[in-house]
């Protein structure tokens, strides 16, 4: 393409009509002869100004050169030729003559002249000028600045190009030419066929103006001036669309640039810079005449829309001028305007809040980074209200700003709350200063710098330090600061010497009286020994004055009273001690500000543990007095080694005993283990230095995984225990750590320990630090490398039930396997439970991702593919569609399985006749393993099961205990499923020969009984998973039932609880007894392995299969027997590490099927007074009367309890309050109900926060008040709608019943007869409906108020934020309940139903109802309107992907749409959707046909308005759907390289032929016609070579 422009400008160059059209121009310009113009170009230009020129001959006059120029056409045959020569001698001439004001208007003339007959062509001249022109400017030094700055949509770096891509300076987005390139540009003006000897004003004197930037500025401005007039010219033609867009990007970079300076000007040397003259401002209001026309709507040229993403508005320095700053203005208007319509109502209030605990997912299934992170921690609006996050927004976010506040807000809840630190590390930048070199890269979603979280800390730290002096007991939350602390300090998240020194000034500037405790001291302590802070305080400049300031924080309690002595006083009275002697050990130097008394106590802590270790008894750690026990953990921050060493001696104390012969063992055999003591306390745990936990943790593993003496169980219940009370500090995934410690590790009998320790202590810990899935694959490779080896049944079967465990814990969407090729590692069992998990999580959760949503489909293929099981009829019904539709084609593969069976059973039978017989050879045992076919060895089982026939007594158990025992696991597996299969099979047939289903159903469970308990032959668990499976056979749920009936079964389950101890094993004080092998676990797990068990039991292998037993008789609709299942196995249940999780998904999943009676049922399975569940709850659940439902304060209750818990603080809170009082602190627990000793009441509510290990499950108290507040709402015997009614009514009478009750006013507003200047909402009138609503002034609003710490105006639009957050957690029932009931009050507002009302007025009321709810609570003008909109919105931002999918309804109802105003609400509600469905292409596209639909409405061909609507009244949705197609074309906020997607211009070119003319006309560029679209003529794919 290059090379055919060169050789096209040299062609023309020398073609022989160019010297005839220069002399033709020469002459009408006044110009002289060419040889002259030689001699004078080769004057230097002092001699030119000397001379003095005489009469010159005057020009002939203009109106004869179209005459004169017809007459040169006629000599020559090649008319495209000479046009072509014509437009590069005219543009050469715009350039040399622009400041001759006589020439450049003859040349404006010709040029309409030639116009008018045809002979210029607008759509190659234009680029070429402008190109010739910014050459020009780059000729005089300051082309690289003038062409640097704008570039409209650039389709790709081959089409559309900036005229000058080698500029240094930032590009602000625009089109280049769309001819040539920026190359082809410069060899078109410097081959020009028009010599500089050929015209006399040449290019020379340009030139030299360089040096004199005055006149330099002067000649482009003129230059600039009259290529905007001749550009005004030809758009008076029909130019092609990307001639209007490279017009628009060159005006768009000269208005940028226009102050810019020469390049390698001098500024020291006193040159004074030019200013602004009178040839500037004419080009400049050339050039904004230029824009104007080209955006004038009568003609639509170029969008509108491209102005607001061009960064005009954005000029640093904005000339003195009128028309300038009157356009940007205008952009800026229409900017907000846009802006306005992607954001949610009250945007500000919108945080995350730690009650939901979905992760975001960082990475694709290949292990690759995503592009696109959708849901970062907190975002911020940009230009065009699209949400920015990342490192380079949070570093330019300035303090004090508002989205400074709101960051803040998010830290201050997520200090109150602990959420995962995985959610830290995702969140946090890291602190500049140590970063190391592999990370100087931004860090991917994270959105807070280091000053945010700094500053939050010390708020924290000082909220705690006002709590702590108005004597409110809050150790606790101490406690869980500092390890929280400590672990953002170690990440690099806070700089400490930063901390100190903000720490500092805050306390010296703020209230001197506020540092009363050694509290400070003691966080400060809890972090000295970091490797980042010693190495911080080493190389601190500062050293000396950072000291003095850590040390200005020592504050003894001289006032203690000695009779009221506990752990806490004395070690904060003797932390200043061991703090000063580790500062003083890093910098001896400091010795002058050493106070000799802390260094008297550090001797006292010396001498008081030289007594203890001198004492001929052992310190007694479970009996610790106060004194001694703070004395203990001042010595874990001062000599922690020794601290660690005297710990571990006692938990060993006890000594070793040889482990007593058993069966199992070889007589040469010997093993120890330790003798069994009690584990170390919490409330001693609690209170070590973290260092020292850190340092007994390691030393637990050491003993634990890596010694040769079996441990005791107390040794690993205090080791699960220092995790749970440190979760942040001391969490370490464990296959890795130990694996790098000794790769060795899988192979040792410690690798039994740690699944235990996993499966029975430690599930809920990794749930919380989101590590679930990455310990599935760990233990998953463990399953994979056994199940095919022989005899190891013990392992293999306690690594499936952990993973059993894992995979019904996770409530995210997550992949079997890392990536999504091959097979998966899954066993069958596991398989089917996945499918179970997946159909749960996608029900009662939805798929948050749209990621997740893409993969579901072929990961359901990849375990199907393994599969063979068909899932019942029952079941299905009940699966979420997404996983229904997949599974429903699926072939039962059971017939070819009965054939297989058939065809074997002859041999089967035989074989086992030979082994089962009483009298059977035992060596034949060795003959069958080395001698059957494996596709014959699955069925021995069911081989056994027919010999039975009833009576298996009859058969060789010893040698079936040992054929199985030798098995591998996935053959016992297999040999139980297809037992289950073939006895199922057998019941059917004998009951067609007549027998009794009773008799028969008693043999079945008589010879499972045989299999699993009198001989243990089978793993229990198993056997009644494969049962519940084959729920399509009516008799397999009842076998079931018969087999828990069983009282081997339940005896078990008893002797477990009396064993293992209280679930809450953390409070247990010991000693724990440890139950024999082979009675914990059977003859089968426990039949060559000699290691004890710990906490495994087959009782607790139940604790995954009893609720997917429940699962399925729900299923089945045997509910009844559901519920007696449940209270026979409540108690075992009370051991399941999840068993809220259990209860809220139960609920959710079969939410409308299930019997009140036996949702009281399940709600027994929680530990009730330990549930912060409303007073009133338990009277509402157990009404009789359905007609009676809950009233509205109740439901407001759970919204105020939601307020104090779940949603994060707004600052002024804290400011409204007392500082002394509880209220103050939003993480204390539910201040929503009045203190109640019934078990249904809240707990302990002065205790303030929790830790982690008392909110195990769902991990902390923000997600226990929400998730409680779900399981109330699904547990109510009250329709979905009903309660939705009730929420929303709350919600549009909010502010009014708040405000005005506690003004001691009415709630309602009277309405006038005319339009008032606020719609109030608050009124019944405003409702305009004949239908009884709960009313909402049953709420005592002082009450309220006073219970949440917020004013009238706060609390009323925090109410708004909790209702949507606890809307988006129920099922979709209540979703479609939700947009039926907002389009129903938005339809029945009497001022949009009044069709008398005029435009003016509706689009005023529409005004002020779209007001943000906190704006409009200050001014008490909310609107019902208002308030439902910013319920949808927080309702929306909760949402997970896939239930984004029904969001149309709400639309759908409001249709037909018949006013503007309607229509500005339905784009309000659905524009902030908009970044969230950009990245799903097929709801991105429905909604986008939905908004055009609704348009058509009031603007389509056919509507009737009753009155005439025009389109510029609906300039903003105009400018929002071209935002909303690049911004989904961009797949995120709009670039300088977006552009929209070829198949939503399809889609806009086909629902765009709905509209009437007028608006199509607007839309036009959505087309996918070239001629008419700047998209479409701009596209690769519709225009590949765009000329």
């Amino acid at each position: 393409m290059e090379q055919n422009q060169r050789a096209l400008a040299r062609a023309h160059q020398f073609h022989p009509s160019r010297t005839a059209i220069i002399d033709l121009f020469n002459i009408y310009l006044g110009r002289n002869s060419r040889n002259k113009a030689e001699d004078a170009v080769r004057e230097t230009p002092s001699k030119m100004q000397k001379r003095v020129t005489a009469l010159r001959e005057l020009p002939p006059p203009n109106e004869q050169f179209l005459f004169d120029f017809e007459q040169l056409q006629g000599q020559f045959l090649d008319q495209e030729q000479l046009r072509a020569v014509t437009e590069s001698v005219l543009i050469s001439l715009v350039v040399q003559c622009s400041s001759h004001a006589p020439q450049a208007e003859f040349i404006l003339f010709s040029l309409r002249s030639l116009s008018s007959i045809g002979y210029v062509n607008w759509d190659t001249f234009l680029p070429s000028l402008l190109s010739s022109v910014s050459s020009a400017e780059s000729s005089t030094g300051q082309g690289n600045q003038a062409m640097a700055g704008v570039s409209l949509s650039v389709p790709n770096s081959s089409n559309f190009q900036t005229s000058n891509p080698t500029s240094p300076l930032p590009s602000i987005h625009g089109i280049g030419s769309p001819v040539q390139s920026a190359t082809e540009s410069l060899a078109c003006v410097s081959m020009s066929p028009v010599k500089s000897s050929d015209i006399s004003c040449g290019v020379q004197p340009i030139v030299s103006m360089a040096n004199n930037p005055s006149l330099r500025g002067t000649t482009i401005n003129y230059l600039r001036q009259l290529s905007c007039k001749i550009i005004l010219a030809g758009l008076e033609s029909n130019l092609k669309p990307v001639t209007h867009a490279d017009i628009l990007s060159h005006m768009l970079n000269w208005l940028v640039n226009w102050d810019q300076r020469q390049v390698g000007i001098d500024e020291a040397d006193g040159t004074k810079v030019w200013k602004p003259e009178k040839a500037l401002s004419e080009w400049l209001h050339s050039c904004l005449d230029v824009i104007w026309v080209l955006v004038e709507e009568d003609k639509c040229r170029v969008p509108f829309y491209e102005l607001l993403r061009s960064g005009l508005q954005f000029i640093d320095n904005i000339p003195d001028d009128e028309a300038l700053f009157t356009i940007i203005l205008e952009i800026h208007r229409r900017r907000d305007m846009v802006a306005m319509h992607m954001q949610m109502l009250d945007q500000h209030l919108q945080c995350p809040t730690f009650a939901t605990h979905r992760f975001l997912s960082q990475t694709s299934p290949s292990g690759e980074p995503l592009a696109n992170l959708r849901y970062s921690p907190i975002t911020y609006p940009s230009v065009l209200g699209e949400p920015l996050h990342g490192e380079d927004l949070a570093i330019s976010i300035q303090r004090g700003s508002l989205d400074w506040e709101r960051a803040l807000r998010c830290l201050r809840h997520a200090l109150h709350t602990t959420p995962s630190p995985d959610w830290w590390r995702r969140a946090l930048l890291v602190t500049p200063c140590y970063r190391s070199s592999a990370q100087q890269g931004p860090t991917p979603g994270a959105v807070f710098s280091s000053e945010m979280i700094c500053e939050a800390t010390i708020d924290r730290t000082i909220e705690l330090l006002k709590l702590t002096n108005s004597e409110t007991n809050c150790w606790q939350e101490w406690l869980i600061f500092a390890d929280v602390f400590h672990f953002l300090t170690k990440t690099g998240g806070i700089d400490f010497l930063d901390f100190v020194d903000k720490l500092a000034s805050r306390v010296t500037k703020g209230d001197q009286q506020i540092l009363r405790t050694n509290h400070v001291t003691w966080l400060l302590a809890q972090i000295i020994r970091i490797e980042i802070v010693t190495n911080a305080l080493n190389s601190d400049p500062n050293k000396v004055e950072t000291t003095r300031k850590i040390l200005s924080f020592h504050k003894e309690d001289r006032n203690a009273d000695p009779n009221n002595v506990n752990a806490q006083s004395i070690l904060l009275d003797f932390i200043s001690s061991s703090q000063t002697l580790r500062i003083w050990s890093f910098n001896p130097s400091i010795r002058e500000y050493l106070n000799p008394e802390q260094l008297q106590k550090g001797k006292q802590i010396d001498e008081w543990w030289r007594q203890v270790t001198r004492g001929e008894r052992m310190m007694d750690y479970m009996n610790l007095d106060e004194r001694s026990m703070g004395m203990f953990w001042v010595l874990s921050y001062t000599i922690a080694q020794p601290a660690c060493e005297a710990m571990m001696n006692w938990l060993t104390s006890a000594g070793h005993a040889e482990l007593l012969q058993g069966s199992n063992l070889q007589p040469s055999e010997r093993m120890m283990m330790m003798r069994e003591s009690c584990p170390l306390p919490m409330p001693l745990l609690s209170g070590l230095s973290i260092n020292l936990c850190t340092k007994l943790a390691f030393q637990l593993e050491e003993t634990l995984f890596l010694g040769q003496v079996i441990p005791s169980i107390a040794i690993v219940e205090t080791y699960a225990r220092l995790l749970l009370i440190a979760p942040h500090s001391l969490f370490r995934p464990h296959f890795t750590t130990l694996t790098q410690r000794s790769p060795s590790i899988l192979s040792k009998p410690g690798v039994s320990l740690l699944l235990e320790l996993l499966n029975y202590r430690l599930l809920p810990l990794y749930r919380y630090h989101g590590k679930s899935k990455a310990l599935m694959y760990d233990v998953t490779k463990i399953i994979a490398m056994i199940k095919g080896k022989r005899g190891e049944h013990r392992l293999f079967r306690l690594a499936e039930n952990l993973c059993m465990n894992l995979i019904l814990s996770l409530r995210d969407f997550f992949l079997v396997k890392k990536e999504l090729k091959g097979p998966t590692e899954f066993t069958e069992t596991l398989n089917r439970i996945t499918i179970i998990s997946l159909a749960i999580t996608i029900k009662t959760r939805g798929i948050a991702e749209v990621e997740h949503m893409v993969f579901l489909q072929p990961l359901l293929e990849q375990i199907m593919v393994t599969s063979q099981h068909t899932w019942s009829e029952k079941t299905l019904r009940h699966f979420p569609p997404l996983i229904r539709e997949s599974l429903m084609g699926r072939m039962d593969k059971r017939g070819q399985a009965f054939q297989a069976w058939q065809q074997a059973e002859t041999t089967v039978i035989n074989q086992c006749r030979q082994l089962l017989s009483p009298s059977a050879d035992p060596s034949y045992v060795m003959t069958y393993l080395s001698h059957s076919f494996p596709q014959h060895r699955q069925y021995l089982c069911a081989g056994a099961w027919i010999l039975m026939n009833g009576h298996p007594e009859s058969i060789n158990s010893a040698n079936l205990g040992r054929v199985l025992r030798e098995f591998s696991p996935e053959e016992v597996t297999s040999n139980i499923y297809t037992m289950v299969d073939v006895l199922l099979h057998h019941i059917q047939i004998e009951l067609q020969h007549g027998h009794l289903l009773q008799d028969l159903l008693s043999k079945a469970s008589a010879n499972l009984a045989f299999f699993i308990w009198t001989h243990e032959l089978l793993p229990l668990d198993i056997l009644l998973l494969a049962l519940i499976d084959r729920d399509d056979d009516p008799h397999a749920l009842r076998i079931v039932i018969s087999l828990l009936d069983r009282q081997e079964l339940q005896q078990r389950v008893k002797l477990f609880g009396l064993n293992r101890g209280p679930p809450e094993h953390w409070l247990y004080p010991g000693p724990f007894k440890r139950v024999e092998l082979q009675k914990a676990l059977g003859n089968h797990l426990s039949w060559k392995d000699r290691y004890p068990p710990f906490f495994d039991d087959i009782a607790a292998r139940m604790l995954p299969v009893i609720p997917l037993i429940i699962y399925r008789l729900i299923e089945n609709d045997v509910t009844d027997i559901a519920d007696r299942v449940l209270a026979v196995y409540s108690p075992l249940l009370a051991y399941h590490p999840l068993k809220f999780t259990f209860v809220r998904d139960i609920l959710a999943y079969f939410y409308g099927h299930l019997p009140s009676k036996l949702i009281m049922r399940i709600l027994t399975v929680l530990d009730l007074s330990k549930i912060p569940l409303s007073e009133s709850f338990p009277q509402h659940i157990s009404s009789s009367n359905p007609a009676v439902y809950p009233p509205s304060e109740y439901f407001a209750t759970l919204l105020l309890g939601l307020v104090n818990n779940a949603i994060p603080p707004l600052n002024s809170k804290s400011k409204s309050s007392s500082m002394g009082d509880t209220s103050n602190n939003p993480g204390r627990s539910t201040l929503n109900k009045p203190q109640t000793s019934s078990r249904f009441g809240p707990i302990n509510s002065s205790e303030g926060q929790s830790a982690f290990y008392q909110n195990q499950d769902p991990g902390t108290y923000t997600q226990l008040v929400l998730e409680t507040a779900v399981i109330e709402i699904l547990s109510l015997p009250v329709p979905a709608s009903q309660i939705v009614s009730s929420l929303v009514q709350i919600v549009i009478h909010v502010q009014p019943t708040l405000i005005h009750s506690s003004n001691g006013m009415s709630s309602g507003v009277g309405q006038g007869s005319g339009l008032p200047t606020s719609p109030s909402g608050g009124s019944t009138d405003s409702m305009n409906t004949s239908r009884s609503t709960p009313s909402a002034s049953g709420i005592t609003a002082a009450n309220f108020v006073s219970r949440s710490g917020y004013t009238c105006q706060q609390l009323s639009c925090l109410m708004i934020q909790a209702c949507g957050l606890l809307l988006a957690q129920l099922p979709p029932e209540f979703h479609m309940q939700l947009y039926l009931e907002a389009s129903r009050i938005i339809k029945d507002c009497w001022w949009l139903a009044d069709g008398k009302r005029s435009h003016r007025e509706l689009d005023s009321a529409v005004g002020y109802a779209l007001l943000d709810p906190t704006w409009a609570a200050q001014d008490n003008t909310s609107t019902a309107i208002g308030n439902i909109v910013a319920l949808l919105h927080s309702f929306f931002s909760n949402l997970p992907q896939e239930w984004l999918e029904p969001t149309h309804a709400i639309i759908k109802h409001l249709r037909p749409v018949t006013s503007i105003a309607m229509l500005r609400i339905a784009f309000r509600i659905m524009g902030p959707l908009l970044p969230r469905l950009a990245f799903a292409r097929p709801l991105f596209m429905k909604t986008l046909a939905l908004l055009f639909n609704v348009m058509a409405d009031v603007f389509g061909r056919n509507s009737q308005p009753s009155s005439p609507n025009e389109a510029s009244e609906i300039a903003d949705l105009i400018d929002f759907l071209h935002h909303a197609v690049l911004y989904e074309g961009q797949g995120g906020p709009v670039q300088t390289t977006s552009k929209p997607k070829l198949e939503t211009l399809t889609l806009c070119s086909k629902v765009m032929e709905l509209l009437r003319p007028d608006i199509q006309h607007l839309l036009s560029h959505l087309k996918t016609d070239p001629s008419s679209s700047i998209y479409a003529a701009t596209h690769p794919k519709l225009v590949p070579n765009p000329s």
